[in-house]
């Protein structure tokens, strides 16, 4: 199963940041990709609420949705847009994954559960649920030859998620992100490395990458993670491109009969 992962350096302008991600999926499914994957905010970086507010729409009125549609039925390709921010009220929003089958169908949707509320220091703070909600809800959904989890970005720092995914029957799980550099050059292989690990899962983790339009900084180095927690492949940098890999899914099964960690919870008494 061969994968595409896209990394971008997404803007301020939605119909341009469509096009830059029409033509990277293009080149990842040339190269042989039934996969296709890409990050975090696809189609809009924006961290001026007044600009981002003028900017979204609502799920009914958002082109990327129906043009991704289209493309991925073209293209004959899953394809996965790693999140859209969509516009649910005047000043609300969610951060919203959408998995395309190859007709083109919507086969499921996903809403950022963990927001991205922290101070890093040196006046670099971020507020998510400011402007977004929260999801509630995790999602599974069935692709040729696999079971994929959906998660983004904030969620990798929370392993009951990916465990919950894991146990429900997920193969692959999946990590659009737009990490910050100071975040990512510190932990961002190593988060997704314990995550496959922990689970027994792929874990493909598509990434926004430099230095943004509206000033924004973020990591880029999307990686493929075996389930023995081995680095199938990786980006080295932050600009914009593909990252393929072949993912041998029977590994899944393998690495959980070595490592059965997934049927050994047990109950216990939480701490006074």
């Amino acid at each position: 199963m061969r994968v595409g992962l896209v990394q971008m350096r997404s803007g301020v302008e939605i119909d341009a940041n469509i096009a830059d991600a029409d033509r990277l999926i293009r080149q990842a499914a040339e190269k042989g990709a039934a996969f296709v994957a890409t990050p975090e905010t696809t189609h809009l970086v924006e961290k001026n609420a007044d600009r981002l507010f003028e900017k979204l729409r609502a799920p009914e009125d958002e082109s990327a949705i129906p043009h991704f549609a289209a493309l991925a039925k073209e293209l004959g390709i899953t394809l996965l847009i790693g999140s859209l921010a969509l516009k649910t009220g005047a000043r609300r929003a969610v951060n919203r994954s959408h998995l395309f089958g190859p007709e083109g169908e919507l086969i499921a949707t996903y809403d950022k559960i963990h927001m991205f509320d922290v101070g890093l220091g040196a006046g670099e703070t971020y507020s998510e649920s400011t402007n977004y909600d929260a999801g509630a809800t995790a999602a599974l959904a069935d692709i040729p030859g696999a079971r994929l989890g959906l998660t983004i970005c904030y969620d990798v720092r929370f392993p009951y998620l990916y465990r919950a995914l894991a146990q429900a029957g997920a193969e692959i799980l999946t990590v659009p992100a737009a990490f910050t550099r100071p975040t990512g050059k510190a932990h961002w292989e190593i988060l997704l490395r314990a995550r496959a690990i922990e689970t027994g899962c792929y874990v493909l983790a598509p990434a926004q990458g430099g230095q943004h339009e509206d000033g924004r900084k973020t990591w880029g180095h999307s990686l493929i993670v075996g389930p023995w927690g081995e680095v199938v492949a990786a980006l080295d940098h932050d600009e914009p491109g593909i990252l393929l890999g072949d993912l041998d899914v029977a590994k899944v099964a393998n690495a959980r009969i070595r490592i059965p960690a997934l049927l050994h919870d047990r109950d216990y008494t939480g701490p006074a």
